[in-house]
């Protein structure tokens, strides 16, 4: 049988926290004045903007959260309205630490200690978000969709994928697995 797709988020949890490990690394580097190179920090911003903001947690907004709302979870209510305000949180930091990037890339380490503060926040929220989702509103989720819902959400899904290109989510995959390799080697 295919993949469920709360199963599908959880996969996509394991991949964000890989690549969390890896920033956390950065971050201390950039404490510590270890000189980091411009490609991690390049592809760690690439990576939050597309997989964690386009992929990810548009599944969720778009799709899981709308289906668990005609549940009757409420949207004002937690664990929605909490993890939507996660989301937003993240998208802020994201984009500041993608800007911070491009200025620090530019600028030769010129935004170091703001790089370094906007990395610790993310390294902070992530971990505690993906817990929430996957002991809170993941198994609640299997809990109230069907298998049919389950299945629409599943190709809904994949309808994500294939807009955001053919492969990219593996490409993305084997950049956790590449960042992971380089942030230790430094």
């Amino acid at each position: 049988m295919a993949t469920k797709a709360t199963q599908m988020l959880e996969e996509e949890h394991r991949v964000i926290q890989k690549v969390a490990a890896s920033l956390a690394m950065v971050g201390e580097d950039l404490e510590m004045g270890k000189p980091v190179q411009s490609k991690v920090l390049q592809d760690l911003a690439t990576f939050l903007e597309t997989f964690v903001e386009q992929c990810h947690q548009r599944k969720e907004e778009a799709y899981l959260f709308p289906i668990l709302e005609k549940k009757g979870v409420p949207a004002s209510g937690c664990p929605l309205a909490v993890l939507n305000n996660e989301h937003a949180k993240e998208r802020a930091l994201i984009k500041q630490f993608a800007d911070a990037v491009e200025v620090h890339v530019r600028s030769e380490g010129a935004v170091r200690t703001s790089l370094a503060a906007t990395i610790r926040a993310l390294v902070e929220l992530l971990p505690g978000h993906i817990w929430k989702e996957d002991y809170l509103l993941l198994p609640m989720a299997d809990k109230l969709l069907s298998p049919e819902e389950q299945e629409t959400l599943r190709m809904q899904f994949e309808r994500v994928e294939f807009e955001i290109g053919p492969g990219v989510h593996q490409g993305f995959e084997r950049l956790a697995a590449g960042l992971e390799q380089a942030v230790h080697q430094s």
